[in-house]
C-alpha cells in the first residue's frame, strides 16, 4: 500500500499519515459561513482537500474513506447580512448554500459523505458544553458560557504561541465577565428576533468554536485522522476547538493529524474588500473557465503562500487548451480503464505534490502528441485521464471545452459559415472562402483543415 505522507501543523513537520482504522479513514474539513457568495478562498480550501479525498480513495478504497465538510448556518456574520438587506435568514443561508454548491460543481470538487449544517447539531452541542462544565473547563457569566483556557494547560499547542502572543494577534474581545481575556463562547444569549434554541442556560446559540467540534465528535467519532482547513483558522478557530473537544472527551486526541492550506494572496498582496482586491469566484469565473482555476491552485504547493493573478488564471487556461487539443486529436482512439502512474501517485502521496504530478500530465501529453500507432495512443491517452482523475482535471468534453458556452443556434450558424466555405472551396472561390475564414477569425473562432474536414474552436 502506498505511504502517505502529510504536513502536520501539530508536529510542525512532514510525517507519516497513519490512519487509527484503514477500514475506516476519517477526514473533517471546515467548511463556508453561509451569508455571501463564495470567494476564492471559500474555492482553494474545497479543491486541495478534494485532491487528498481522491488520493484516500485510492490508496484505501472509497468504501473506506469518510469525508465531512460542514456548512455554518448560524453565525454573527449571517445575523449582520440579514439587518444590511432585510432578507430572512433562512433565505440568506439557503441562497448562499445553493450558490456554494454550483461552484463546488463547476470546480469539480466531490461532494463529500456528509456536508453537515450546524443548526442541525444544536442538541449535541449543548450536550458538549455540559460535559465542558461537568468536566471544570467551562464556566457560566453574564448570561454565558465561556471555555476556560487556564484549565488546560497544553493550550496553544497546535498554534506554538504563548499566551501573550495569541492575545496579542488576535481580536479578543476584552471583557470583565471573562476570567482570561482568551477565554472563547460556548454559548450566547440571543435576542427574541435573533435565531436561538432553548438550553439550561437560556434561549440563545453556540459559538463558532464549538458547532465544528460537536458536528466532527458526532459523523467521526472523538478521534479521527485528518482535521484540514485554511491556516487562517488555526488560531483561534483550531486552537479553540482542539482544547474544547480534549477537555470534554478526557484521554482523546480530537484529530491525529492537522493539515492546513497556505495563505491567499492577491497579487502579492491579502485578499481584502479594504484593499480592492477582493474576487467572488463567480466574479473570476466570467473570465475564464472553472478548469482552469482549479488548475491554478494546483500549480503551487497546498502548504504554501498562493498568489493568485489573471495572468496566471490565463496561463492556466492555455495549459488546459494544450491538454484538451491532445484528447481532442485523440478522440478517435478508445478509453481503457487503468490505473493512475505510480509516479502521480507517489507526488501526491508526498504531501500532495500537485506541482511534481501536474509535471507528469504535461509529460504524458507530449508523449500522446508524439504516438504514432493507435495502440500507443489508447494507452497513452488513458493514463492522461487516469492521473488527471486524481487531481480533478480533464472532466469537460474536449470538443465543448474549445466551443465555449455556445448556444446551438450559435454553434448551427458557424457550422452553416463551415460548410458555406467547403462549398467555395469546391468551386475555386478562395475569396469567399477566406472571407468567411477572416470573419470567424475575428470573432475568435479558429479552423482546423484537416483530410477529414474542418473543425473549429474558440481562440
Amino acid at each position: 500500500m502506498t505511504q502517505i505522507y502529510l504536513h502536520d501543523t501539530l508536529k510542525q513537520r512532514k510525517v507519516p499519515f497513519e490512519p487509527i482504522n484503514a477500514d475506516n479513514v476519517r477526514m473533517y474539513v471546515c467548511g463556508p459561513t453561509v451569508y455571501d457568495k463564495a470567494h476564492l478562498g471559500n474555492a482553494k480550501t474545497p479543491v486541495v482537500y478534494d485532491v487528498l479525498y481522491r488520493l484516500l480513495c485510492h490508496v484505501y478504497g472509497k468504501e473506506h474513506v469518510t469525508y465531512v465538510s460542514n456548512i455554518t448556518d448560524v453565525d454573527d456574520k449571517i445575523l449582520n447580512k440579514h439587518k444590511e438587506t432585510g432578507k430572512p435568514i433562512r433565505e440568506i443561508t439557503e441562497q448562499t448554500y445553493n450558490w456554494y454548491i454550483e461552484d463546488m460543481a463547476k470546480l469539480n470538487v466531490l461532494a463529500p459523505n456528509y456536508r453537515p449544517r450546524a443548526t442541525e447539531y444544536i442538541d449535541d452541542m449543548i450536550v458538549l458544553v455540559e460535559k465542558l462544565l461537568e468536566n471544570g473547563h467551562a464556566y457560566e457569566a453574564d448570561k454565558q458560557v465561556l471555555f476556560d483556557v487556564d484549565s488546560m494547560p497544553a493550550y496553544g499547542r497546535l498554534s506554538g504561541r504563548s499566551m501573550k502572543e495569541m492575545l496579542a494577534g488576535a481580536r479578543i474581545e476584552v471583557a470583565d465577565y471573562k476570567k482570561n481575556p482568551a477565554d472563547f463562547i460556548l454559548w450566547k444569549p440571543s435576542e427574541a428576533d435573533q435565531p436561538g434554541w432553548n438550553s439550561p442556560w437560556g434561549y440563545g446559540r453556540p459559538g463558532w468554536h464549538l458547532e465544528c467540534s460537536a458536528m466532527s465528535s458526532k459523523l467521526l467519532g472523538n478521534d479521527f485522522d485528518i482535521h484540514g482547513g485554511g491556516s487562517d483558522l488555526i488560531f483561534p478557530h483550531h486552537e479553540n476547538e482542539l482544547a474544547q473537544s480534549c477537555g470534554a472527551f478526557p484521554g482523546t486526541h480530537f484529530a491525529h493529524y492537522w493539515v492546513h492550506t497556505g495563505m491567499l494572496m492577491i497579487n502579492g498582496v491579502k485578499m481584502s474588500k479594504s484593499l480592492g482586491n477582493f474576487y467572488t469566484v463567480e466574479e473570476v469565473l466570467a473570465k475564464a473557465p472553472a478548469e482552469a482555476l482549479r488548475l491554478l491552485f494546483l500549480t503551487t504547493h497546498y502548504h504554501q503562500p498562493f498568489n493568485f493573478t489573471f495572468e496566471g488564471l490565463q496561463n492556466a487556461k492555455a495549459i488546459l487548451d494544450k491538454f484538451y487539443n491532445a484528447l481532442l486529436k485523440n478522440a478517435d482512439v478508445p478509453t481503457l480503464e487503468v490505473a493512475p502512474s505510480d509516479k502521480v501517485v507517489e507526488a501526491l502521496a508526498d504531501d500532495l505534490n500537485t506541482p511534481l504530478a501536474l509535471s507528469y500530465l504535461h509529460e504524458t501529453v507530449n508523449n500522446l502528441n508524439k504516438a504514432e500507432t493507435a495502440e500507443e495512443r489508447s494507452a497513452l491517452k488513458s493514463e492522461l485521464l487516469a492521473n488527471a482523475y486524481l487531481l480533478g482535471l480533464l472532466y469537460n468534453n474536449p470538443e465543448a471545452w474549445f466551443k465555449g458556452d455556445d448556444t446551438a443556434d450559435e454553434s448551427a450558424e458557424i457550422e452553416a459559415l463551415i460548410q458555406k466555405r467547403a462549398d467555395a472551396k469546391k468551386n475555386k472561390d478562395w475569396a469567399t472562402a477566406d472571407a468567411i475564414r477572416n470573419e470567424l477569425k475575428e470573432r475568435g473562432i479558429v479552423l482546423e483543415d484537416s483530410p477529414t474536414g474542418t473543425t473549429w474552436k474558440k481562440a
